[in-house]
């Protein structure tokens, strides 16, 4: 599973990204997670606002933190796929 998270390095992404880390220990499932913080690699994903969170290149938030619940959501839903 390939987890992006896109951001310019705000208080949001820090947050959205330490989230994701959480989620992952909690569901105890490997990822290859990183961030990407190069503006011009950000827009290739075409969202208008950051944090932005890419699963397998599928783009599932974007201009907000979601809940811890709804990433360990959204990373079963993937894995299953």
């Amino acid at each position: 599973m390939k987890i992006r998270v896109l951001g310019t390095g705000c208080a949001k992404c820090k947050t959205l990204y330490n989230t994701v880390v959480k989620a992952l220990i909690e569901l105890d499932i490997a990822a290859d997670l990183g961030k990407v913080e190069d503006i011009k690699e950000i827009m290739t994903y075409k969202i208008m606002s950051t944090p932005g969170l890419v699963i397998n290149d599928k783009v599932k938030f974007s201009g907000k933190v979601p809940s811890l619940e709804e990433i360990k959501k959204l990373i079963l839903e993937e894995k299953e796929n």
